[in-house]
């Protein structure tokens, strides 16, 4: 301990310090603990029902003030609650039962000593009030807080983003993503005459003598926290019905008004894109909320039933294509991903931010599979294999485990090729779309860890993937199939893999066909049928590489 104290030097006590990651040397703390854990004595008590937000927000002065109400069912008996907000915004009181609760802040948790003993399956409600000036958004989405900004014609456009960062950034809440309520209202208040867009359905709308108007949102399904936004600006409105799998869904689109007849163009997207979605992952998840799309000044978010629009009303991402093809260019990429996370990120979340491959993954490969549903399989292969471009293999994908930490970004495209690698192994194009329906139908609305979808894939692929994710998500090796064509024969097995690693594989060994061939860490030899060696390779649909040996392998024939 006093060499670790001697590494972190003076201006950390032992009581800050939780752990040293093992990669990069980062350090974590207890508040990244407080953040990042589900299951701290503040947390683990007690379960979300349901937030009531009020938020009133005042663009003069970039404040914010509100209260939130946060019913919750009592699991087991607690005493001390933990509700989080980050500085600078400040709890001014809290309250239950009529009566003022006592509470103590610790960085950006504040814990609060119950007045009233919490019995299992008691449902109780602590409300918070709040204020302050929010964080502003330094790079949004990816580094958020609020938006303040003008429109083209100079007035106000106000928008959140918290996504990682987490959503007491700018209310109080149980910030995790393990615990959703099972629905939420949202009532903001804004200056006239801005309008505001938020999550679910528009109950009510109160003018105010003052020059304000609230707008009541309400989301009847669970929700994760990060997903609940502010979206004020001078919007127009016009609507749509979707025929879905679960009937009609209505579709609302909310751009400026001086870009609706831009929106209508572009919008049109969004029906192709639920019904290649549907198709392939099953029934939209919020029928019962809608599906929104909303104009926003940066790129866009995942917002549940009310996607965050900003990629300039034109194909591509902001007019650049990702996989370098073409075929990106003839899409919307916002309109696809972001709406691609109602399924994986919203339907399904990840209780852990270390988990975030799930959400990003499977929208990434959800891009590939969209290019497919338009242009044909080769295509939509030909996107996704072309994504690959730009992975790094700079960290493992999954970091660590309850500090609220985030892998590399290789979880977009680097866990978009796992999944189409997958896809190969399976080898069904039946069985994989049973198992992406699977998937959303078993953890329907729910929070999960990744390894409840490793196993589940594992379970329904008809072959143990254990080691296939190990390597892809937990190391940033890529698995190199080293060969060597000798007089008709072909020696081969995996290298740069985890032990045990033993990934099927379709190779080229006779003429315009694939075969498959089983590596493991052991050579092993089979005949081969090709005109020249050179005519030798493994499907491209396969992350991996293949690297022709020049020394004689050692093989026992």
């Amino acid at each position: 301990m006093a060499l670790l104290r001697a590494l972190l030097g003076a201006t950390l006590t032992l009581a800050q310090v939780t752990t040293v990651a093992a990669q990069a040397g980062r350090l974590f703390t207890r508040a990244d603990t407080l953040r990042g854990s589900f299951t701290t004595p503040g947390r683990a008590w007690w379960d979300v029902v349901f937030y009531d937000l009020h938020v009133a927000v005042h663009p003069a002065d970039s404040s914010i003030r509100g209260y939130d109400g946060i019913a919750y069912r009592v699991l087991t008996p607690g005493r001390e609650l933990q509700v989080d907000l980050m500085a600078p915004l400040e709890v001014d009181s809290m309250e239950q039962d009529g009566r003022a609760v006592m509470f103590r802040r610790e960085g950006n948790a504040y814990f609060a000593n119950l007045p009233t003993r919490q019995r299992a399956g008691d449902r109780r409600t602590i409300t918070v009030y709040y204020h302050g000036k929010p964080r502003v958004a330094e790079r949004p989405p990816w580094q958020g807080g609020f938006t303040w900004t003008t429109d083209s014609l100079g007035r106000p456009w106000i928008v959140t983003t918290d996504q990682g960062m987490g959503a007491s950034v700018w209310w109080p809440n149980k910030d995790t993503q393990a615990d959703e309520p099972d629905s939420q209202r949202v009532a903001l208040t804004v200056p006239d005459p801005l309008i505001d867009v938020s999550n679910g359905r528009l109950r009510r709308v109160t003018h105010h003598a003052d020059g304000t108007t609230t707008y009541e949102w309400f989301v009847v399904n669970p929700i994760n926290n990060y997903a609940i936004a502010v979206g004020a600006g001078s919007y127009e409105h016009y609507g749509d019905l979707f025929q879905g799998e679960d009937g009609p869904l209505t579709l609302d689109f909310w751009p400026l008004r001086y870009h609706l007849d831009a929106a209508k163009r572009q919008f049109v997207q969004a029906t192709t894109m639920l019904r290649c979605f549907e198709h392939w992952f099953g029934p939209y998840p919020w029928y019962e909320d809608g599906y929104k799309l909303v104009e926003v000044p940066h790129p866009g978010m995942e917002h549940q039933s009310a996607v965050a629009y900003g990629n300039w009303y034109a194909n591509g991402y902001r007019g650049r294509d990702g996989s370098g093809t073409g075929l990106g260019l003839k899409w919307d990429f916002i309109i696809v991903h972001e709406s691609a996370h109602e399924w994986f990120g919203n339907n399904i979340t990840t209780k852990d931010l270390a988990d975030m491959w799930v959400h990003e993954s499977f929208a990434n490969y959800a891009e590939g599979l969209y290019t497919e549903c338009l242009f044909g399989k080769q295509a939509g292969a030909d996107y996704t294999i072309g994504t690959r471009r730009s992975i790094r293999n700079d960290r493992p994908i999954i970091p660590a485990y309850g500090v609220n930490d985030q892998g590399s970004g290789d979880m977009y495209p680097k866990g978009g090729n796992m999944l189409h690698t997958i896809r190969q192994i399976v080898d069904d194009d039946d069985k994989w779309r049973a198992i992406l329906r699977g998937l959303n139908r078993t953890f329907w609305h729910q929070t999960v860890m990744g390894k409840q979808v490793e196993d589940y894939i594992s379970a329904h692929a008809g072959t143990d993937l254990t080691k296939v994710f190990d390597q892809y998500l937990r190391t940033t090796q890529v698995p190199v199939l080293e060969y060597r064509i000798e007089g008709g024969v072909l020696s081969y097995r995996w290298t740069d893999v985890v032990p045990g690693f033993d990934m099927s594989l379709k190779v080229s060994l006779s003429p315009d066909t694939f075969s498959v061939v089983h590596p493991t860490g052991e050579w092993q030899t089979v005949p081969l049928r090709l005109g020249t060696p050179a005519d030798f390779k493994a499907d491209a649909n396969y992350y991996v590489i293949t690297r022709n040996v020049t020394a004689s392998p050692n093989v026992t024939k």
